[in-house]
């Protein structure tokens, strides 16, 4: 969905009370889909041409999957491309995304999606 810059898409997985916490890269935390909507878009916006893609997809159990997604993208308005990798902790209950928390240390959100699969038992 976000490599066709399809938010409705990408939002269909959200519960009504989905979180997106992205404290972690200074941009706060985001609690219910208009301010999730308003996060991505405002974030997708910023690029004319922006891919993800997924390095590693791990269902850790007890509705927690990890994954690291690489981003490759180009600013508004410039011709420089920037790359980045971030990890992503994802709560799922009854298939909705109730709350994904963003690291940009894989190493430290790997450790905190384990962490969170092994409470959740």
């Amino acid at each position: 969905a976000a490599n066709r810059g399809d938010l409705d898409a990408f939002m269909s997985v959200f519960a009504p009370d989905g979180v997106y916490d992205a404290s972690a890269d200074g941009l706060g935390v985001y609690e219910g889909p208009v301010a999730i909507r308003g996060l991505i878009g405002d974030w997708w916006g910023a690029f004319e041409d922006l891919r993800l893609a997924p390095e590693e997809i791990l269902d850790l159990g007890n509705g927690v999957v990890f994954a690291v997604v690489r981003h490759d993208a180009r600013p508004s308005g410039s011709t420089g491309y920037v790359n980045t990798r971030q990890a992503y902790v994802s709560i799922l209950v009854e298939g909705m995304v109730v709350r994904v928390t963003v690291y940009g240390e894989i190493d430290e959100g790997r450790a905190a999606a384990e962490r969170l699969a092994e409470s959740r038992r």
